[in-house]
């Protein structure tokens, strides 16, 4: 990886990092952990490059409730365990906003998802 790359690269975790901290949501439906971004419809491209970015996700939307019109972006199942987990788990997440990493790892300590690391992925992640 050439130094061009490698500086894109830490810039897309950087933004990843920073949209989940300002509008990520960490929790589950009591069967399977979930992170949730929901976002005005204006923002969609934005969840669609995240979408890109994690393989297996889901993007819904738009809805229009309440009178707002959003999308949702919802990380869950193998595209979490095995992909988006490894990944923020490197990060330097809890000296930035401990708020947010603690709703993150409140999360990962509920549903047990204490000691999945990337090197150990099922052969249909993508699911």
């Amino acid at each position: 990886m050439d130094t061009e790359e490698a500086e894109r690269k830490q810039f897309e975790l950087g933004l990843i990092l920073g949209v989940l901290i300002g509008e990520g949501h960490f929790g589950g439906d009591r069967v399977q952990p979930q992170i949730n971004l929901k976002m005005h419809v204006r923002h969609r491209p934005l969840l669609e490059w995240l979408l890109d970015r994690c393989p297996g996700s889901r993007l819904y939307g738009p809805y229009v409730h309440s009178g707002r019109h959003y999308c949702q972006l919802m990380i869950r199942g193998n595209a979490l365990r095995y992909r988006f987990i490894p990944m923020l788990d490197r990060l330097p997440w809890a000296e930035i906003d401990p708020h947010s990493y603690a709703r993150y790892r409140l999360m990962k300590d509920t549903y047990g998802l204490e000691d999945f690391t990337d090197d150990v992925a099922p052969s249909d992640a993508e699911a």
